[in-house]
């Protein structure tokens, strides 16, 4: 355990959405390599992992990146700034992804087979908007691990959605099938204008039991 570490709880309560980096602090791209190992490990349906990550640190295309995100200040100030993507199609890729399984005998050739014939079936009956609907929970639930594991190594996060997604997709070169879900400024929080945590609900008032 290094001193970064602490218990989950800790980590839990402590991960704010920092509105505020302090300039100049660089995030070395073996930090971000060793967040995205753990990142890897978030879940997706039919284990597809449709998340892609585009991290951006060079500054020309940072400021590029700035102008597109409606010049929010944070985008100038973080460390980097990461585009979350999700993967439309990724079902075809059910094939790549399950042949490891075939390989080591977990799955038998008829098996591996009806595992990806039933998972293109499955997004496929269902269309593009579930496709694209499916892409962003799965690119959600990835980023969200990325960063309570970012918080765990004493970095800060901003989850932001005020971006134009098209310019983003031109600046970045995202392909034509992958989702703009949302961007992420990570870098040490300029803790200088602290503001007190948003109200939380209490649990009474947003979970129900056996029905709404």
């Amino acid at each position: 355990m290094n001193s970064n570490e602490h218990d989950f709880t800790t980590i839990v309560k402590s991960r704010r959405s920092a509105n505020k980096f302090i300039p100049g602090v660089e995030i070395q791209d073996k930090e971000l390599e060793e967040i995205f190992n753990l990142t890897k490990f978030a879940p997706s349906a039919f284990n597809l992992q449709h998340t892609h990550y585009v991290v951006v640190k060079d500054p020309a295309l940072r400021e590029q990146v700035y102008e597109a995100a409606a010049k929010q200040y944070k985008v100038r100030t973080a460390s980097a700034v990461i585009l979350v993507l999700g993967k439309r199609d990724a079902h075809k890729d059910a094939g790549a992804m399950n042949e490891g399984m075939l390989n080591l005998g977990v799955l038998s050739k008829q098996e591996y087979d009806q595992l990806v014939s039933d998972t293109i079936g499955f997004y496929e009956n269902r269309g593009e908007a579930f496709m694209r609907e499916e892409a962003i929970r799965s690119a959600s639930l990835s980023a969200m691990q990325m960063m309570l594991i970012a918080k765990d190594r004493g970095w800060d996060t901003c989850p932001m959605i005020g971006f134009d997604p098209e310019a983003m997709r031109r600046l970045l070169n995202v392909p034509d099938n992958y989702e703009p879900v949302m961007l992420i400024a990570i870098g040490k929080e300029d803790t200088s204008s602290f503001r007190p945590r948003g109200y939380r609900k209490p649990v009474g008032e947003f979970v129900s039991y056996n029905r709404f």
